[in-house]
């Protein structure tokens, strides 16, 4: 019988280094082609469009009234951990395109790459008990309170998101954002099941 596998500090702490990384890489070619996403990050990558704000700045905000509810909900570690993933998402977003400038990219290839690039990402943060913070925390605290169902909250959140996005962005940019949104929930749908981590 096998037993799920453990993680070192040093393991956790690589893993959310690689986790915000790739994040930031996939929020790079997001804005770099004035896409937008859903959740936090989305919301935060429309306010910056709307308003010229820095997005690592916004999604650093608006991630901060989230930390409580993921303390009460998934307890210290997590909240601790994904205050660094935010953090070190919020930092290299803002270096990244200083050191990473892309000339150009295909719409549909950058969208489809920013859901597989960020959903490694997640992936690689969840593994190692973090996340991104914001509404699926949120989301999970509605569910075990409510019983309105944790998936049908992002949903809602996102759909306001994407109607946001259609006053700042082209509706065709709008689809294509949708498109990487899709990528990256099938990413994470597909491969995200903790029964799979297991030690040898």
């Amino acid at each position: 019988m096998t037993e799920k596998a453990s993680h070192t500090a040093l393991a956790d702490a690589q893993g959310i280094v690689f986790g915000a990384t790739m994040a930031a890489t996939g929020v790079l070619i997001l804005t770099s082609l004035g896409l937008v996403t859903g959740q936090t990050a989305g919301l935060a990558v429309v306010i910056s469009y709307a308003t010229g704000w820095s997005f690592g700045a916004v999604f650093f905000v608006v991630n901060l009234p989230f930390y409580w509810l993921g303390y009460r909900r998934m307890g210290l570690a997590f909240t601790l951990k994904t205050f660094a993933a935010v953090a070190l998402l919020s930092v290299l977003s803002g270096w990244l395109p200083g050191v990473f400038v892309i000339d150009y990219l295909w719409v549909p290839l950058g969208a489809v790459l920013f859901g597989m690039i960020t959903g490694s990402g997640l992936l690689a943060l969840f593994r190692h008990g973090s996340s991104l913070g914001g509404v699926g925390i949120l989301a999970l605290y509605l569910q075990e309170k409510t019983g309105f169902k944790a998936g049908w909250t992002q949903l809602c959140f996102d759909v306001l998101v994407f109607l946001f996005a259609m006053s700042v962005i082209p509706l065709e940019k709008v689809l294509w954002s949708a498109l990487g949104a899709l990528v990256l929930n099938l990413v994470i749908a597909i491969n995200h099941r903790r029964d799979w981590y297991v030690a040898t």
